[in-house]
């Protein structure tokens, strides 16, 4: 059996997860929840800048 999203590297996952608050944030009704989902979101993006600087896994452009 195989799970969602087991077969891409850890880079890419990520991105998706990135994505996914940052889509949540853009639906959040309490701006604080927003305002920490957007926080989390730039915090993977900057992780992911920064494994790819240091010659990272498979980490390309977004």
């Amino acid at each position: 059996m195989s799970v969602s999203g087991e077969s891409r590297g850890p880079g890419q996952q990520m991105r998706q997860k990135a994505e996914e608050m940052e889509q949540a944030a853009e639906r959040a009704q309490d701006p604080q929840e927003r305002e920490r989902l957007k926080q989390k979101a730039r915090e993977l993006r900057e992780q992911l800048e920064r494994r790819g600087n240091a010659g990272g896994d498979d980490i390309g452009p977004m």
